[in-house]
């Protein structure tokens, strides 16, 4: 098995905006407050973090400063995935110029490619760089896929280091622990503890943007073999993990941080408000957690 790039969670951060563009200060806090909560890795600029509706140079930026002030405490895992090889080329170089510890790279999305052309994608991306690589397999989003023979051969590229499977295929992600020697991190919180339970490594977790501590402890327990404690709080974390997607990602989690009073902003078109009914479902589960105050 390839050395992971953590263990445990790592956050799916939102990316904080302001009138004038990211809210760089509150971005700041954000990384402080994971690392003082033991979150124990961050994507910067991945789907949560909204980086689809970021010019290259916005982007660019957040991922400097996130590394930046992050300051070697807490590994940075750069989203860089895009459908255009070339460009997903220029972002992942520019991560690992600027010191990111690694890479999150998604499918190719609205053209997407044959699985020859996706492995060919992600090896030229490999080819690019040093740093080690997740793979992104969310094909609900994408519209495409990673075949179980498609990830054997890339898990045979050294820096091709893992995969954050978000297929919702427990017996897929089975087979991959099986065949291939990629690290596993679950890509959906409601599926962490059988991730675990296939050897994973954690969880890429949008659910850690609202309990971090928690969310690292489901792992910790996990891995210091409290299985019992482990599936206990995943459990009981459970249907605030499904609440955080009752409309797409990620609107309900920044709203609930905004209600938790963590004042991160707003979203971008074509994110709007939630619905009236979902915003109050939210609050309703956030009151049922203790969350607000």
């Amino acid at each position: 098995m390839k050395t992971p790039i953590f263990t445990g969670s790592c956050v799916a951060l939102v990316t904080p905006f302001c009138e004038k563009g990211v809210d760089f200060d509150k971005l700041g806090e954000l990384i402080e407050y994971h690392i003082a909560h033991k979150t124990d890795a961050l994507v910067i600029c991945g789907t949560t973090g909204e980086a689809a509706t970021m010019p290259d140079a916005e982007h660019m930026e957040v991922l400097r400063f996130s590394v930046e002030a992050a300051g070697g405490r807490i590994p940075i895992i750069a989203g860089t995935g895009s459908n255009d090889t070339a460009h997903a080329i220029y972002l992942s170089q520019y991560a690992e110029k600027i010191g990111a510890d690694g890479l999150l790279v998604v499918t190719p999305y609205y053209n997407k490619t044959t699985q020859q052309g996706l492995y060919i994608h992600m090896k030229a991306i490999a080819d690019s760089v040093n740093i080690p690589i997740i793979l992104y397999n969310v094909p609900s989003r994408t519209g495409l896929g990673f075949k179980l023979d498609t990830l054997k051969k890339l898990s045979k590229i050294s820096n091709i280091n893992a995969i954050k499977e978000a297929s919702g295929d427990v017996s897929f992600m089975a087979q991959i622990a099986a065949e291939t020697d990629l690290n596993i991190y679950s890509g959906e919180d409601d599926l962490i503890v059988p991730c675990l339970s296939l050897g994973g490594k954690g969880v890429i977790s949008v659910l850690a943007n609202v309990v971090p501590e928690e969310t690292h402890d489901i792992c910790e327990k996990y891995f210091n073999g409290d299985t019992d404690g482990s599936r206990e709080l995943f459990l009981k974390y459970l249907k605030l993990a499904k609440t955080l997607f009752i409309e797409v990602n990620p609107i309900p989690v920044k709203c609930a941080m905004n209600l938790m009073g963590f004042n991160i902003g707003g979203y971008r078109l074509p994110l709007c408000d939630m619905l009236p009914d979902n915003l109050e479902t939210l609050e309703n589960v956030l009151n049922d957690y203790g969350l607000l105050k």
